[in-house]
Formats: structure tokens, sequence, C-alpha cells
């Protein structure tokens, strides 16, 4: 339990308990899309609030308010003296500790503060409710301040309008609970209604999404994770093979190498087992980022997996986001000079050979090659060999 229950001749932290619910809040929906960035975002805003509840505790309302205040104001400074700007998130979270502290000094009654979590509730589960079932999301916005940077994709909206549907009816049904008993239970009763029964039903859900997150990912532990990413190439999560396969918003990067001696560039041709564009002439060497792996790591695997040279140097030529049928890459291309031995794997390749500039134009269009290496072509042609 964060805060003791206090009326007759001391203060009351029922505001800030809100206040504090409402940031796990945010911090539970945050940590379901994306945990990678979760602390660095979320930290500096919610400190304040730690502050009070520690300082409370100890010493009281009123002394945790004071530090509460000074705290925050210290952060703005100290923000503001190291990057040169105030941060209105932690003003915003300063200033509500003011005013709301404020209010709590100044009206200490029994039944209003007994109601008060209710009617911060109604207010709650409406913006929930707005959030949830109408195209208006406020709680995504309001989440946006600890993702900074961070976009999320087809799937991730869904998972976050569920959990908003969800806790919706979770919170409603609370609510209700808390204005039943101020009005019906013993103090004891609306103390546990109020405060524990709120994080039990909190941490009863957030627990069974956990649990069934890790029964699902146990269907896919077998098989090979891919990073997500932005169009920028942070990465942003992760997902399983299959699943960057078949759910086109799931944003993975790859490598592609194109291997070029003089006037002619090296080509595999894919075999006929493959999912995607079987039996056609691709890029002498393309595949996926794993989790973990650095883009070099990956080019220099690639290339020893399906062509077997290992010494090579090589050129980022673009970056770019391309999207198949049933897919959506975020491509690394690059090429390189290379006159050694070139050894075809034939598990990953069917066959290889060089092809004269002038063969591939003559055969673009001709469904010979894949479209993304054409795309490329197109690009080598103008930003590579200099020609139109």
């Amino acid at each position: 339990m964060l805060y003791n229950y206090k009326v007759h001749g001391s203060l009351n932290s029922g505001y800030f308990k809100t206040m504090v619910k409402f940031e796990i809040f945010i911090l539970y929906l945050v940590f379901i899309m994306n945990r990678t960035a979760l602390f660095k975002q979320f930290l500096p805003g919610l400190l304040p609030l730690v502050v009070f509840i520690v300082v409370d505790e100890i010493w009281g309302t009123k002394v945790g308010l004071i530090v509460a205040i000074i705290f925050g104001t210290g952060q703005l400074l100290f923000t503001f003296i190291r990057e040169k700007r105030f941060d209105k998130f932690i003003l915003f979270d300063t200033l509500l500790l003011i005013v709301l502290g404020g209010t709590s000094l100044f009206l200490e009654n029994d039944i209003f503060f007994k109601l008060k979590p209710g009617f911060i509730g109604i207010i709650f589960c409406t913006i929930l409710g707005i959030s949830a079932f109408s195209k208006f999301n406020i709680m995504a916005k309001m989440s946006a301040r600890y993702m900074q940077g961070m976009q999320f994709g087809d799937e991730q909206q869904k998972q976050f309008t569920r959990s908003l549907k969800i806790l919706f009816f979770i919170f409603t049904f609370h609510t209700l609970l808390v204005f039943y008993a101020a009005f019906f239970m013993s103090k004891e009763a609306w103390v546990f209604v109020s405060t524990a029964l709120f994080y039990i039903l909190f941490g009863g859900y957030f627990g069974f999404e956990l649990l069934r997150a890790r029964i699902k990912n146990a269907k896919y532990k077998h098989e090979e994770w891919l990073p997500l990413v932005d169009e920028e190439g942070t990465v942003t999560g992760k997902a399983p093979r299959s699943l960057c396969h078949s759910i086109k918003s799931f944003l993975h990067p790859v490598v592609h190498l194109h291997v070029i001696h003089k006037e002619k560039i090296y080509l595999q041709k894919r075999p006929a087992t493959k999912q995607i564009q079987p039996g056609k002439w691709d890029t002498a060497v393309g595949g996926h980022i794993s989790v973990g792996e650095n883009i070099e790591t990956a080019l220099k695997r690639e290339a020893m997996e399906e062509i077997g040279i290992s010494s090579f140097s090589a050129k980022l030529i673009l970056r770019y986001k391309w999207e198949s049928q049933i897919e959506t890459e975020l491509v690394f291309m690059f090429a390189s000079e290379f006159n050694g031995n070139i050894i075809f794997n034939p598990e990953e390749v069917e066959t290889g050979r060089f092809w004269p500039l002038k063969e591939i134009k003559e055969n673009v269009g001709k469904n010979i090659f894949t479209p993304n290496f054409e795309h490329e072509f197109d690009i080598l042609c103008r930003q590579y060999f200099k020609i139109r």
C-alpha cells in the first residue's frame, strides 16, 4: 500500500495515489508495446511522485509535498543547465504536485476524501472509454510522452486498443466499488477497496498478460527471432521469423550485397523451394540481420554462407524500405568490387554467375529477376555505375 489513510488532524494523499495509479497505468501500456527504452523515458517525470510517496510515509504529507516540489524544481534546473531546455513533463508533474497538494491541504473532509478516488476514477474511465471506443485515442497521446521516437505498427496498435478496452471495464468496476465502499462499508474496507484492491486488480491483469505472452512466445521458442526496427534502423522490439514474414507491419532489417567486377554483377539463382520469388535471379547476397547482430557482422555472415567469401570491403549504397506481398524490410544495400573465387552454397543458392550489365538490361521486366533486384539494379546504374 503506497499511503496510509489519514483524516482527522492529518493530511490525506489520495490525489497523489491516483496520480501514481495513472502513471503506473501509462507505463504498463508502454511496457506491453515496447520494453526497450521504458526506464529511460519515464523515470524523470515520475521521480517527484516517488519522492513524495517515500517522504510522506516517513514524515507526513506536508513534508512530502515540500520535499517533492523542491526535488522537482531541482530536476528542472538540472535539465536546463545540462540541456539548455525546460523539460515540460517534469514541469507538468511538479505543477500537479503543487495544485493537488494545495487542494489536499485545504479540503480535509471524511466523506470528501472517501469519494475523491471515485470522482477521479470517473474521469479516468471516461478517458479510457473515449480512447478505447472512439477514433480519438487520448491514452495514445499521453503515452507518447514515454515513447519519444517510437511508432506502433498495425499489430501493436490492435494490442494497445485491446488493452484499453479490458482496462476500461476493470477500472469501471473498481470505481463503482469505491463509491459503494464510501457509503456502505467501514473505513477499513474503504481503504482496502480504494488502494490495495486497485493494485490487486491491476496486478492480476498485468500478470495475466505476461503469462499470455509467455505461452504465446513458447510457440516460437525454436524459431529464429529477428529485430523489429523503425525506418531509421533503431531497434524497437523483436519477433519470430514466421511472424515477420506474415505481418507486413513488422519492419525488420536485411542486408544486400552486390558483388561487382568491372561491368559485370554476380547474381544468384534462388532455389525453387524458397518461399519468396522461387527460381528467379537475385542479388548475390541477401539475408536477415539477427537479434543482437550488427550490420557488418550480418553482411559478412551472409556472404560466407551464400557465396563463400570472407575478405572483402563493401560500400553502403542506400538504406530503403521495401514492401512485398508478405513482409516489409528495411534494406541496407551494399556494393563490393571483388575478383576472387566465389563458391556458392548449394543449400542456399541453386547456382550463380556474373551477368554483364547489357545482358541484365535486356532481361529486365521479363520475369527473370526478382522485383527487388530490378529496383536495386536501377539504383546501381544511377549511383554506382553513373549511367542512365
